[in-house]
């Protein structure tokens, strides 16, 4: 385990492999880098990239923040990050908060973002509004109102989120959902740390006009069983962006399926050698 600042906020962060093109994998709301399965990152690796993934502010081992941010100081994190491990750029994977934070790095940051994937994710937090997502959302708030007691109760919870939230076309690793909440249980996202992260990409607004102007080589992945960003969100992206490619996979939920792995790593790969 690594450690990088950005101002008062350490940021905790590993790699996997040592040659190949740089890329970051940055990760969604409250969740720790972990949830990049280990497997995923080895992928990768085997497709010829060097994978680094941290722990976003609020998240994991790093930082809790003392005030409110934006989605702006989130992606100076993610700088951050590519300083300490010494990279003039990377390729970008983001998946859903993680996917608007690789969204204004490669607004922001143009020169340092050599492609982008933005997984599960939107241009603006008003295109994934719907019924079906705010019925969602009360289910998900319900499962994970209450604090854990101990590792047991949080991989119960995390177990109840992936069936609210997960996909609906493939089966749900409970071996590895079990290991990450009981592997993560002492450095959780709290309820305070997990609205700060809300609260960031609230504010955030619609990013379209200066996702417009992003020239690094773009794909844009989305389920169709997403129940928190819908295949609008990801087109409304995959629009915005001039060239990206929109990629929509049937029975792909809010999260990433491991019988969908090879054809993403595939796409990363074909995105990055673009770039």
């Amino acid at each position: 385990m690594n450690t990088a600042t950005n101002g008062d906020i350490e940021l905790a962060y590993e790699t996997f492999g040592t040659t190949g093109r740089p890329l970051l994998l940055i990760q969604g709301a409250s969740a720790p880098m972990i949830g990049w399965h280990d497997e995923f990152c080895a992928a990768l690796v085997e497709r010829g990239f060097h994978v680094a993934r941290f722990d976003n502010r609020d998240a994991g081992r790093s930082s809790r923040a003392r005030k409110p941010y934006t989605l702006t100081e989130m992606a100076a994190d993610g700088i951050a990050v590519l300083d300490a491990l010494g990279w003039p750029g990377a390729h970008l994977v983001g998946v859903s908060l993680g996917g608007m934070i690789a969204q204004v790095m490669a607004t922001r940051h143009a020169e340092r973002v050599l492609s982008l994937t933005s997984m599960s994710s939107a241009p603006d937090p008003s295109v994934r509004w719907s019924r079906r997502t705010t019925a969602t959302l009360v289910k998900f708030f319900a499962a994970t109102a209450r604090k854990p007691a101990g590792p047991e109760a949080a991989e119960e919870k995390l177990l109840k989120v992936f069936r609210i939230l997960g996909s609906t076309g493939y089966p749900h690793d409970e071996k590895w959902i079990r290991k990450i909440a009981r592997d993560g249980f002492e450095h959780r996202t709290d309820f305070a740390a997990a609205k700060r992260q809300a609260r960031a990409a609230r504010a955030s607004g619609d990013r379209r006009t200066q996702l417009a102007k992003v020239e690094a080589p773009t794909l844009v992945i989305t389920g169709k069983a997403d129940p928190v960003q819908p295949v609008r969100a990801g087109r409304a992206t995959a629009d915005a962006i001039p060239g990206a490619r929109l990629v929509i996979y049937p029975g792909m939920g809010h999260d990433l399926p491991r019988d969908l792995w090879p054809t993403i790593v595939e796409e990363i790969h074909a995105v990055a050698t673009k770039g």
